[in-house]
């Protein structure tokens, strides 16, 4: 395998440190994904130059100049504090023509939005929640069509940023109170989207035009009272403590339907298609007690510490992680991408 030169992008507050402890050091309660990859560079044998960058691409630019990089591992989730602007980043990396990894830069504005990429999909009649739109530039506008209960959430957060058990209402009321905290907390426009009772399932997929699928992934709520909504709040994804007294569990799914899983992966090959994703992606869904199949949402660029859902698949199928790392490496360098450095 040839030795490459990677530039780790990271945010600048998540640069991972040279050494630490153990895996509970604190040094890594914030940048565990940063370390564990830069850790899976080294132990591939490639020489790896870490990039802070917070609203400034002059370290991006004067490191591509200076040290002539063969690819860019990027894990940059935001620029300037502005999620939405992540493809930005990745939309100067294709100007200086340099290989990255991870979604291009479409893929990654069309599923940012999780209105515009529910509209796309439900065109493509790929079955999607109803929901609707509530801007911090208007005032509230009841949308009757809307079925409760509902999920209310960031229309362009991720990793369930101001997902709580209060996002869940049954009442207009209710419905009103969690859009002024989404308002006031994420300081990003509101979605409100039907909630589907059921199973929570998230699928990893490897590839450029030829994706391969691994081991489906459900999160499991073994301890809820019946009735109670099962979802992915901030706490269930972020808190081990939490989903351990709540008998929470990230586990591999079993005894799916007959038919269901080649279902599952035929419809995420095409969510990918229809969006425009490529690289790494994890697709979240929802299996109805009807056996129908709803898409929550679609992640480019899902986490991929080595204790996360996209890693635990990869190793599920036989691909230990830093062959997984390798692997999102390898589909970088295959990739297309602008036609030369500025």
């Amino acid at each position: 395998m040839k030795k490459l030169r990677v530039m780790l992008l990271v945010h600048s507050d998540l640069i991972p440190p040279d050494e630490v402890s153990g895996p509970d050091d604190p040094l890594l309660d914030d940048c565990d994904t940063e370390y564990d990859v830069k850790q899976a560079l080294l132990t591939l044998g490639h020489e790896v130059r870490v990039v802070g960058a917070y609203d400034e691409l002059a370290p991006i630019r004067q490191t591509l100049e200076e040290w002539q990089p063969d690819i860019v591992f990027n894990l940059l989730e935001e620029f300037a504090g502005r999620g939405d602007f992540d493809y930005y980043v990745v939309s100067y990396l294709e100007m200086m023509g340099v290989a990255y990894t991870g979604c291009k830069p479409r893929g990654l504005l069309l599923a940012r939005d999780k209105a515009l990429s529910k509209k796309l999909l439900k065109y493509h009649h790929i079955r999607t929640p109803e929901f609707a739109v509530f801007p911090r530039s208007r005032a509230y506008k009841r949308h009757a069509h809307l079925p409760y209960p509902l999920i209310v959430k960031s229309l362009t957060e991720e990793g369930s940023v101001g997902i709580a058990q209060a996002s869940f209402v049954e009442t207009e009321e209710q419905l009103k109170e969690r859009i002024r905290i989404i308002h006031e907390t994420t300081k990003t426009d509101a979605i409100a989207e039907q909630y589907i009772p059921g199973r929570e399932l998230y699928v990893t997929l490897l590839g450029q035009t030829r994706l391969q699928c691994l081991p489906i992934r459900e999160l499991t709520f073994d301890q809820i009272q019946e009735g109670a909504p099962r979802m992915a709040t901030y706490k269930v994804k972020w808190d081990g403590k939490y989903r351990e007294r709540w008998g929470i569990n990230f586990q591999f799914a079993r005894n799916l339907p007959e038919g269901m899983s080649q279902t599952i992966v035929k419809t995420c090959r095409r969510i990918c298609r229809v969006l425009d994703l490529n690289g790494y992606i994890r697709i979240d869904l929802r299996l109805a007690p009807d056996g129908s199949l709803y898409v929550l949402e679609a992640n480019p660029n899902p986490g991929i510490a080595s204790y996360e859902e996209a890693s635990k698949s990869a190793e599920k199928a036989g691909i230990a992680y830093p062959q997984f790392i390798q692997r999102i490496v390898s589909l970088g360098l295959g990739a297309k991408h602008g036609a030369g450095r500025a």
